[in-house]
């Protein structure tokens, strides 16, 4: 393979790999990352590679579900707070929508944990 070629791979890899980094949301979790971690964790014991990606990739799942729910829970309990303007339109109440994320983090904003005493 010639310089140029090589150059050219590792460049659209880096592409590739940036895009794929600049779309990824800050989510705990997952079946990618926990069935990693498992395959190497079943690996290691006593080869049971498959085994340990699939134990994995169910806890990350079930790790990211946990997660949502508790998004949904504060973004309804943010609904509740802040009912829809009955006087806005259909359009502007569309246009002043707001993700579930974005209603947990406001929520968790006005609603900050009490700070713990000092023993």
């Amino acid at each position: 393979m010639t310089v140029q070629k090589i150059s050219r791979i590792f460049l659209l890899a880096t592409t590739l790999v940036g895009s794929a980094v600049a779309v990824a949301h800050a989510e705990p979790g997952g079946c990618l990352k926990y069935g990693a971690v498992g395959a190497v964790g079943g690996h290691v014991a006593n080869h049971h590679t498959v085994a340990g990606a699939m134990g994995g990739c169910a806890v990350g799942m079930y790790k990211r579900h946990e997660y949502r729910k508790g998004l949904r829970e504060k973004a309804a309990l943010y609904d509740k707070e802040h009912p829809a303007d009955p006087k806005e339109s259909l359009w502007e109440r569309y246009r002043n929508r707001k993700t579930d994320e974005q209603k947990a983090t406001l929520y968790d904003a006005e609603h900050p944990p009490a700070p713990q005493a000092a023993h």
